[in-house]
């Protein structure tokens, strides 16, 4: 290869951009640097054979996770795109500081090479539980949490617990692309149910579980991903009541915990005192995307079932994880992240649906989320979402076509927007690309 300054001239870049270069290619395999001699390109003979998997087709049968098992918010994109897509807030508004000061605290101490309980580090599920309850009291115990690795394994794992393959799920439409994924890795038969701008109407829930038998009812409260809809207080009760009536499970995925903007609602798992609601919450989006660690509270024979389920697919959670999380969530510092982030998170909301309603007037808000991550669009009518954003790609916006949330039948174009994951710099720029892709 030519030398470092002739290339650095070559491509009018910096000689230590040039060095970082190289030495990409060299942990590639692709160039081996020569003492005395320079860097030269390796070559290696290729094989022509390809190998014949065609036959993989027939033995393995029908595809469970549908035809998009992994969603839009999980594409990657350059850095210049915007990126709107996403589906965790951005480094910025998480506590880096803390999350690494904990990390490098954990991996000095020997209790986060020591195998944990199967359940979890006690001091953990007491968290989550306090956090659940709010106070100390007898309503939910230590023992109701088990730790999982992150939300999704969580999702998965109760789903599998609860219902067997074959069996209904009944499910908010639209709704979270992860669970859609995880129920039908679970062979679960997904019933879809209607919901608004808030909750599914009663008499709508009543009638799938009774009309399919499911025992088994997927919901996020509090502001649903992907629409940012929030249940209010007879939504709440009266749903509540038709989960008790018709002797059923509801996991309440309570994902956006730590995103409340307007409004601080309490998780519906306080209300129930019988075992029906298993809930689930995550800190990986709050806290860090390292810090992949979740609770699941449940009661009774379910949380065993789901804590057998746990062990058996994971055996136990990371006890340096476990131990980094528990350090960040009690520092004093927690409090402040979590104070700061949701101003943040409003200035973002705010800026984002200012930048839509002057810029692209054709996209329909549907409500100004109250919580949550995400605005929530229709476009117009004879519009297709998936070649829609396809067409934003191409001009450097990354959003997330409406298809993928819904378990079923689609009701319309639709796009999700993410406001915590990118620059709110360029907010307005996106509108205008939006804007002129319906023209």
């Amino acid at each position: 290869m030519p030398s470092t300054r002739i290339l650095a001239e070559r491509f009018t870049a910096g000689p230590v951009t040039v060095q970082r270069a190289i030495a990409t290619l060299v942990a590639d395999g692709l160039v081996e640097t020569r003492p005395g001699a320079g860097n030269f390109v390796v070559h290696r003979p290729r094989t022509r054979r390809t190998a014949d998997v065609d036959w993989q087709t027939t033995s393995l049968g029908p595809e469970r996770s549908g035809a998009s098992p992994v969603g839009s918010s999980l594409r990657g994109v350059d850095r210049e795109t915007i990126a709107l897509h996403g589906g965790y807030p951005h480094m910025s508004l998480m506590p880096m500081r803390e999350v690494r000061s904990a990390l490098a605290k954990a991996i000095r101490e020997d209790r986060s090479f020591e195998r944990p309980p199967i359940a979890g580090v006690s001091e953990l599920r007491a968290w989550f539980v306090r956090e659940l309850t709010g106070v100390a009291d007898d309503a939910w115990r230590d023992s109701d949490a088990v730790i999982t690795s992150g939300g999704q394994s969580a999702l998965s794992t109760v789903f599998r617990a609860l219902a067997g393959p074959g069996e209904p799920i009944v499910m908010e439409s639209p709704t979270y692309w992860g669970a859609i994924t995880a129920a039908r890795q679970a062979g679960l038969v997904i019933v879809p149910v209607a919901r608004t701008t808030g909750a599914p109407r009663p008499e709508d829930l009543d009638d799938a579980l009774r009309s399919s038998g499911a025992r088994l009812f997927y919901a996020q409260p509090n502001f649903a991903n992907p629409t940012g809809a929030l249940w209010n207080p007879a939504d709440r009760r009266e749903i509540l009541d038709v989960i008790r009536s018709r002797r059923a499970f509801l996991v309440e995925d309570d994902w956006a915990h730590d995103f409340a903007i307007d409004e601080t609602p309490v998780p519906l798992a306080t209300a129930d005192g019988d075992g029906h609601v298993v809930y689930i919450r995550s800190l990986t989006k709050s806290a860090s995307l390292t810090l992949r660690v979740a609770a699941v509270v449940a009661r009774g024979p379910a949380r065993n079932r789901i804590a057998n389920a746990l062990a058996v697919n994971d055996l136990y959670v990371s006890p340096l994880l476990q131990q980094a999380a528990l350090d960040v969530v009690t520092r004093p510092s927690w409090r402040t992240h979590c104070t700061r982030l949701r101003r943040e998170l409003t200035e973002r909301r705010d800026l984002l649906v200012r930048s839509v309603a002057e810029h692209a007037p054709d996209l329909e808000l549907t409500h100004v989320p109250r919580g949550g991550l995400n605005l929530w669009l229709r476009l117009p009518e004879d519009a297709d979402a998936e070649t829609y954003a396809a067409r934003a790609l191409t001009r450097g916006v990354s959003i997330s076509p409406g298809a993928e949330w819904f378990p079923a039948d689609v009701s319309g174009p639709h796009i999700r927007l993410n406001y915590g994951s990118s620059d709110p710099s360029r907010f307005a720029e996106a509108a205008g690309v939006m804007q002129s892709l319906l023209g």
